[in-house]
């Protein structure tokens, strides 16, 4: 398998570096392990909002399971292991606090600044966000892999689109990859979720795996080392001598009857959706805070540092830093959005509570 483009634009910066010993993709690799956005993950929800449950999988442990998939898919079909493993590592760095349903709020609060898609916010992050607005000036082909992941999308074959793309304008999940390990991190990202969160569904009592069709257990797994051998395998058997990343007919059906049960039975569950609501209202509470005190203290920072909210000062201090993106009121709408999106349960929860039951003095 060949990329469609020329290798020089898929090794290009933003801004230029000095090459080393590592090699583009790797250092693009320690960038984003080094980054403060990797580093919030651990404390992110993947699907199951259970922040003192060890055993339960954070969006962290998440992106380390499409990496380590996406190296075997590459493996096995002779592709480039440090390419899809930055992008894999990269994927997820601008998901919203609390899974898809913070994702579903922070989108629905900015509808009218162009809404939130964690794809394209991810590379808002590593371009614009990360290193107190400096970025991480990854290399083109990991951008282009991190913003056109999409995850939600179920699709049997991926090829990687053949002419070079603006990066900056894409406002939606519909593009595919301009890599062949671009559409790697695809499908693995979908492998590696699928599995786990059944497990994660079985370990906190949501179902049991008496409820999983057996012809999901007798053709893919009924654990989920089992199903993503299945698939990992079956990906690159259906993949190798062709010219795109595929699954076989066979195995694709049973892909999406795995899915339509993850969905049914997990994702759209009572106590789920009850959860969904709770988050929704937080973060609409939130946000509402927020968008008043920066109408009312602006570019103030005196204003800040005596606010009796301690979620203020950090909201100044992440807006200061990165002032010279937000040149217009589009984007200093978006500066909230951006703040919330950064933050990681546990601290969205804190700052909830402090505005919902403030104390008389703030502690910093």
């Amino acid at each position: 398998m060949i990329n469609p483009l020329d290798n020089k634009l898929y090794h290009s910066r933003l801004r230029p570096r000095k090459p080393d010993i590592r090699g583009d993709f790797f250092r693009d690799q320690t960038a984003i392990i080094h980054s403060t956005p990797f580093r919030r993950l651990k404390h992110k929800t993947q699907v199951f909002f259970a922040p003192k449950n060890d055993h339960v999988c954070t969006r962290i442990e998440h992106v380390l399971h499409v990496s380590t998939i996406a190296t075997t898919l590459c493996k096995g079909l002779g592709l480039d292991v440090e390419l899809a493993q930055a992008i894999a590592l990269g994927h997820d760095l601008g998901h919203a606090p609390f899974g898809h349903p913070g994702e579903r709020s922070l989108n629905n609060l900015s509808n009218n600044i162009g809404g939130f898609i964690h794809e394209v916010h991810s590379l808002r992050v590593v371009d614009q966000l990360a290193r107190d607005g400096k970025g991480l000036n990854l290399t083109y082909a990991v951008r282009d892999g991190i913003v056109s992941h999409c995850g939600e999308h179920f699709q049997q074959t991926s090829r990687p689109e053949t002419q070079e793309k603006e990066l900056t304008a894409i406002k939606t999940r519909q593009l595919a990859p301009l890599t062949y390990e671009g559409c790697v991190v695809r499908m693995a990202d979908k492998i590696a979720y699928l599995g786990r969160d059944i497990e994660d569904a079985i370990s906190t009592n949501l179902i049991t795996i008496k409820d999983v069709p057996d012809t999901i257990k007798s053709n893919l797994g009924s654990t989920n080392g089992e199903i993503i051998d299945t698939l990992v395998m079956d990906v690159v058997n259906t993949s190798i001598g062709n010219d795109a990343i595929a699954f076989s007919d066979a195995r694709y059906s049973l892909f999406c009857h795995l899915k339509d049960f993850n969905y049914d039975h997990i994702y759209n569950h009572p106590s789920l959706k009850r959860s969904d609501k709770a988050i929704d209202n937080l973060i609409q509470h939130l946000h509402a805070h927020l968008i008043g005190q920066f109408k009312k203290y602006g570019d103030d920072a005196k204003a800040y540092k005596q606010s009796i909210f301690q979620v203020d000062y950090r909201f100044w201090t992440f807006y200061s830093k990165r002032k010279a993106h937000y040149t217009d009121d589009i984007q200093r709408q978006r500066c909230i959005i951006d703040f919330m999106a950064g933050m990681t349960d546990p601290y969205a929860l804190e700052a909830a509570e402090e505005v919902i039951f403030p104390r008389t003095v703030a502690l910093r």
